[in-house]
């Protein structure tokens, strides 16, 4: 992992053992080396993989989330989807909170985890935010 993101990951994967306890998450992202990650003061473009163990480092792979952070105009999205399970709904957080068929794109009711969920995507987008903020 390059030093300018191990911080970053390192407070990702903080935020998500918070929000989605009692599990323990580490920030994998496969495009790092590529080149396809790009983060400054003023865009965000990021893919990740958060992946799930219990506290005693057993996988639970049912629980990885992919993580899409990216702005659009001068609003900072992100999207959270349940890695192994493109059924399944999606989390676009915003300005507001939206849950979409993982299928249709369609808006949809919330799941029954959608409450821890949803704090892991607004505690990530205020990092985000704040650190666009000069």
């Amino acid at each position: 992992m390059h030093n300018a993101y191990s911080e970053i990951f390192a407070e990702i994967a903080k935020i998500a053992d918070l929000c989605l306890k009692p599990y323990r998450y580490s920030v994998l992202c496969p495009l790092i080396d590529s080149g396809d990650v790009f983060m400054s003061e003023t865009f965000i473009e990021l893919l990740i993989r958060l992946e799930c163990r219990t506290a005693l480092g057993e996988r639970c792979s049912h629980n990885d989330l992919e993580v899409e952070i990216y702005r659009s105009s001068d609003q900072l999205n992100i999207t959270l989807a349940r890695y192994e399970n493109p059924d399944a709904p999606i989390l676009w957080q915003g300005k507001y909170s939206l849950w979409m068929d993982g299928n249709s794109g369609k808006r949809c009711e919330a799941p029954v985890d959608s409450t821890s969920i949803e704090a892991l995507a607004r505690r990530l987008r205020a990092m985000f935010t704040s650190m666009a903020t000069p």
